[in-house]
């Protein structure tokens, strides 16, 4: 008499090891997909932010750019509101990370103030910090996206000092680096919504910059000169 029996691997027979691996697998790449989807949808809802404003974002518009059904977009997220509020935390943690990646990948030469300088405003004028921006502005007036964006500036400093320390520690007394830094972000957000609006073409943007370098060097010296 033939018995057949269902071979077993440490007490696991092999076809349940194959359901639990095509369960274990298909899991995961929902997972993925949806880690996916989700990213789509907030960069496009930067994009939109950036090239249309507050009053020119819909969900039907950052659904066409994420090339993401409606249906879908709702799913992930129901509301406009809670589309924005996704995409603004998703923007802070995207352009702080953006941000040490481009300053570590510098050549060593340019990894000090100067270059930080330069870096911060390059990324102050790419589509992600813009939409922060056109957020912070837009809840001036909006009493919906008022509480959203009332803190926002503050956490922009936040890790605006938290990055700073990072790359340059103790390089200021700590009793002046927070106003230091507010100033200087003030000022650079100044400049950067009149780029938006001229590019810079009598190069007046540029000539502050330079100014601001050359202080912030005589401020916190390269470390090559500190030494020799």
């Amino acid at each position: 008499m033939l018995v057949c029996c269902t071979p077993t691997v440490e007490g696991v027979s092999v076809n349940g090891r194959r359901r639990y691996h095509r369960r274990h697998t298909s899991r995961r790449t929902q997972e993925e997909r949806r880690s996916a989807t989700q990213a789509r949808l907030l960069d496009a809802t930067a994009e939109a932010l950036a090239d249309l404003g507050w009053a020119g974002l819909s969900t039907t518009e950052v659904s066409r750019r994420a090339g993401v059904s409606r249906g879908a977009q709702q799913h992930h997220y129901p509301t406009k509101m809670s589309l924005v509020a996704a995409a603004l935390e998703h923007l802070l943690s995207r352009l702080r990370a953006e941000y040490e990646q481009a300053y570590a990948e510098l050549p060593e030469e340019q990894r000090n103030i100067e270059g930080a300088l330069d870096l911060f405003w390059e990324m102050l004028r790419q589509p992600p910090a813009i939409a922060l921006l056109e957020l912070a502005l837009a809840g001036r007036t909006d009493e919906s996206l008022r509480d959203l964006s009332a803190d926002l500036h503050e956490r922009v400093i936040v890790i605006i000092k938290e990055v700073f320390h990072e790359l340059f520690p103790e390089s200021l007394p700590p009793e002046i680096v927070d106003t230091t830094i507010r100033g200087l972000f003030a000022l650079l957000v100044g400049l950067s919504i009149q780029n938006s609006l001229d590019n810079d073409v009598h190069g007046h943007q540029a000539a502050v910059l330079a100014l601001v370098k050359d202080i912030a060097h005589m401020l916190i010296p390269d470390d090559k000169e500190t030494r020799s």
